[in-house]
């Protein structure tokens, strides 16, 4: 247990929690754990779990082989035979302690100023990176002045100050053109805007972090990072990503395409994801994004809620699932704030919903990351227990029920042909619509193919969202689907890239 504190960083508290929650429960946990009590065993015996009233019980481990309740009064007892120490263990209290409140109130205060879903104003750039900062949109490069942001039309072709935050600014000494006008136009500059669920913010708990041997200092240096940005990491996310894979693969995200087809594109990228987004509830965080008609350059805007509208964590989630009737009046309500809002010559791309057996069909049978010390935990027993707790992040398809994930599929298929009829029916004055299919079979062939399997296509802690290789590979099949299909949304490619590269470097980096 210490040398788990002695991993974690101080940032957030973190550490502190950590040895608080020692000093607090440390001793009973030894006690229990080292009598062969399993980790669903110790978390009700120190009140952590609970089983109410006419509810089954939510287990993740093996049941013990004596009854449960005799297990759980034989382990209240080890409990209550430690020495008493001079304090309440009771989870509820902790913070009551007089010599812990102080720690408490920092913890909090923390946590409060880190709440997940606050963002940087929604009209603002950030050099933040974290709190819906540059790791989620393109980094400001002058923060005190509003009307330099990326994605903005040059004023005054950028001839004293970078206007729009690509890296491209002051005065060609040799003719006195200025380089974005030179560089840049007639190029047509475009920035890429993605609408999305937490595939799209790309959600990533690590392994290491739950994994006793995978455990270090260096496995835990990303933690704070992570936390403050709601455990995605859109920094290396298959739509808007600008930091090279952490897993060496060669593909780009649609963003560093983008930019690299036309270097005046630097910078220019919106994630504007939210884990749990449908198109239910994206009017409620849409107003984020940030587009003048009048200032800035046309947008390619990709829409992909790709689960949540057939997903939940309900024990009967078929109701909660959205009807392809709602889901056109929830798209076509969001296409007409986006036809208010985008500049002209814009491009929206609406993204179908996947096929999710793959999930069941690839997983089941394999062991979880908590199991796979003592081959006792599958990704079956770990969907079992998510959908005990009416957690799951999808119970459609995590889920042994062969009919149930087969009904599911079945309307995700609706909604993507609702979604594929407005893009052929609808016309909207400012930008063109298009539709196209999530195919994860065709990522997984492509993975096959260089001697991969599917399962490790998936994040192997939730079970359950693509990875960053799937995303990538996502990313590529996008890219030249549109490629082959509608070149013009992506725009002409920069003669002057070469130049630009010459001049500005890395212009500003990310």
């Amino acid at each position: 247990m210490e040398r788990l504190c002695s991993y974690l960083p101080e940032k957030l508290f973190l550490k502190t929690t950590c040895y608080l929650v020692i000093r607090m429960f440390g001793p009973d946990i030894i006690k229990l754990l080292s009598t062969d009590m399993n980790a669903d065993v110790v978390c009700h015996t120190l009140e952590f779990c609970k089983q109410d009233p006419g509810q089954p019980l939510c287990h993740l481990y093996p049941l013990p082989k004596e009854a449960w309740k005799f297990t759980l009064e034989k382990a209240r007892q080890i409990v209550k035979k430690s020495p008493t120490p001079e304090y309440s263990r009771s989870s509820s209290d902790v913070c009551s302690l007089p010599f812990l409140a102080k720690i408490c109130q920092r913890i909090k205060s923390t946590i409060k100023n880190s709440v997940p879903f606050k963002d940087v104003d929604s009209d603002k750039y950030s050099v933040f990176p974290t709190l819906r900062g540059y790791h989620w949109r393109g980094r400001d490069c002058n923060d005190s002045n509003k009307m330099a942001y990326p994605g903005r039309r040059p004023d005054d072709w950028d001839v004293h100050e970078d206007s729009n935050c690509n890296g491209i600014w002051g005065v060609d000494p040799k003719d006195g053109i200025p380089y974005e006008k030179k560089f840049c136009e007639g190029s047509q500059p475009r920035g890429i805007i993605l609408l999305g669920d937490s595939a799209g913010a790309h959600f990533h708990i690590s392994p290491e972090w739950i994994t006793a041997s995978q455990m270090s200092l260096k496995s835990f240096i990303n933690l704070p990072t992570a936390l403050t940005n709601e455990l995605d990491w859109p920094q290396l996310s298959g739509a808007t990503g600008f930091l090279d894979s952490i897993n060496g693969i060669k593909e780009n995200s649609i963003y560093r395409q983008l930019r690299k087809r036309n270097h005046c594109n630097h910078r220019d990228y919106q994630n504007i994801s939210r884990n749990g987004a449908s198109s239910r509830n994206l009017e409620k965080f849409l107003e984020t994004l940030s587009r003048n008609q009048l200032l800035d350059h046309p947008a390619i805007v990709i829409y992909a809620m790709i689960g949540n509208d057939v997903c939940n964590g309900k024990a009967d989630p078929v109701p909660e699932m959205t009807t392809p009737e709602k889901l056109y009046s929830n798209i076509m309500q969001t296409l007409k704030y986006l036809n208010s809002h985008l500049p002209n010559g814009s491009h929206v791309i609406l993204y179908g919903l996947p096929d999710g057996t793959f999930l069941w069909d690839n997983l089941h049978d394999r062991y979880y990351p908590l199991g796979q010390l003592n081959k006792d935990v599958t990704y079956a027993h770990f969907y079992s227990f998510l959908n005990c707790l009416q957690v799951s992040p999808c119970h459609s398809w995590m889920s042994s029920n062969k009919t149930l994930r087969t009904l599911t599929s079945e309307r995700a298929k609706q909604l993507s042909n609702t979604l594929k009829k407005i893009a052929t029916s609808q016309k909207f004055t400012n930008f063109d619509l298009f539709y196209m299919d999530f195919d994860f079979h065709e990522v997984i062939e492509e993975w096959r193919k260089r001697g991969g399997q599917p399962w490790q296509l998936i994040e192997p802690v939730d079970g359950f969202h693509p990875n960053e290789v799937a995303s990538l590979l996502l990313a590529d099949r996008f890219w030249k689907k549109v490629q082959l299909q509608w070149p013009q949304v992506l725009g002409k490619e920069n003669p002057f890239n070469s130049q630009i590269e010459q001049v500005f470097g890395d212009q500003g980096g990310h």
